[in-house]
């Protein structure tokens, strides 16, 4: 059986990656990434720039979230038959509005609304980049192109919200939006050159979304989804007070770093190997975060260990948004766009949850228990791609 991608005929028909394109499309994702987590490190700053708490500056993370959450599957509704290339340029030119709004913004109320905006833009971007970059790919090589087009998420990780943070830290809070909506024009334009148009979903083609959920084997991914991104999320928003209750002299910012260089290890192993065997990638995976948790568990207040935690943890998490993206597609077919935006809002609800459940943990038990909380629920997600060889992830090829 094969894991090809059963999306409408690309534009390109033959094998060559179209990498221009595929590059500004990771581009995208970085300005996607980079928005949302740019306030988490410039809080202090953005607080007294405002006049206003840190707690209430931090509202700014949670209203991008909740602008993605709401909107990514209206907005993928109403687009299924836009075509591709205007939609991407909508889409760069909202968050190029809402950064440079945010680095002009007077008050905690007109940043709180362009914040809900932007997230709003990031919820249609996220539910048709996907898709966008399989249709202009040749079948064949639809994973790697994904695995490129996502590329953008742990460079973010690794590279550009230190980056963002220390020019903020530099030149001040709003010199970092405003340098981020420069670059966001600069992406535009190329965009506008390099990517090749693509066609939207035919309307007889289209579904509703309670069909799409219907579709055999899509409520498994998006279970695995919710469970595998809660394991994650759970252990990376709290990642400070671990360290610190663990006792472990190693600074936050530098255990990101070191995770997002290694993310980006594993979305280059993912990219090699996805389009062959996309299933043995994600048990793998998976897997990963269980040997991860053991570890930190069994070796406490060992640096070394720690930091060979870390290595792995993002080594199995860099590809993880290709692999269950393109499991997606595999499963959805002529409606990925849409499936996809389902994707986006179960992986937002386990960026919530896993705050939420994390602070429990952490404020009522202990930081010690969230590697425990990462084993138990990876090894649910495990399960759940186990059983999902024959729809959902498909045996190999």
């Amino acid at each position: 059986m094969t894991t090809n991608i059963a999306t409408p005929a690309p534009t390109r028909t033959a094998a060559r990656l179209p990498l221009p394109a595929l590059i500004i499309m990771a581009c995208t994702v970085f300005i996607v990434i980079m928005t949302e987590t740019m306030p988490a490190g410039l809080l202090p700053q953005i607080a007294r720039g405002i006049g206003v708490s840190e707690g209430s500056a931090g509202q700014l993370v949670s209203a991008y979230a909740i602008g993605t959450v709401l909107a990514a599957i209206p907005a993928i509704m109403l687009t299924r038959g836009a075509r591709r290339k205007p939609l991407l340029c909508i889409g760069l030119l909202g968050f190029l509005v809402a950064n440079t709004v945010t680095a002009l913004a007077p008050n905690l109320a007109v940043a709180l609304v362009v914040r809900f905006i932007a997230g709003a833009f990031s919820g249609l971007l996220w539910g048709m980049l996907a898709g966008y970059a399989m249709r202009i790919t040749a079948p064949e090589r639809a994973g790697r192109a994904l695995a490129i087009a996502m590329s953008g998420t742990p460079v973010a990780l690794a590279a550009g919200t230190p980056l963002g943070t220390w020019i903020g830290t530099m030149v001040g809070w709003r010199w970092t939006f405003a340098a981020m909506s420069l670059f966001i024009a600069v992406i535009l334009v190329c965009a506008l050159i390099l990517v090749p148009d693509a066609p939207g979903q035919q309307a007889q083609k289209r579904i509703s979304f309670l069909k799409v959920l219907r579709i055999p084997g899509l409520a498994t991914i998006l279970a695995v989804v919710f469970v595998w991104m809660l394991a994650h999320n759970l252990l990376y928003t709290y990642i400070a007070s671990y360290l610190q209750q663990a006792h472990l002299d190693l600074r936050p910012d530098i255990a990101l770093v070191v995770f997002g260089i290694a993310a980006i290890g594993g979305i280059w192993i993912t990219g090699m190997l996805v389009d062959r065997m996309l299933r043995r990638l994600t048990l793998a995976s998976v897997s990963l975060f269980i040997v991860v948790g053991a570890i930190l568990i069994a070796t406490q207040e060992s640096m070394p260990f720690a930091v060979l935690a870390i290595i792995l943890w993002g080594l199995a998490f860099g590809g993880s948004a290709t692999q269950l993206q393109t499991a997606t597609g595999n499963t959805a077919g002529e409606n990925a766009d849409a499936a996809i935006s389902l994707v986006t809002t179960s992986f937002n609800l386990a960026i919530f949850a896993g705050s939420a459940l994390g602070a429990v943990l952490v404020e009522g038990i202990g930081a010690w228990t969230l590697p425990l909380g990462m084993i138990l629920l990876s090894v649910i997600a495990l399960i759940a791609v186990g059983f999902g060889r024959r729809v959902a992830f498909r045996s190999d090829r």
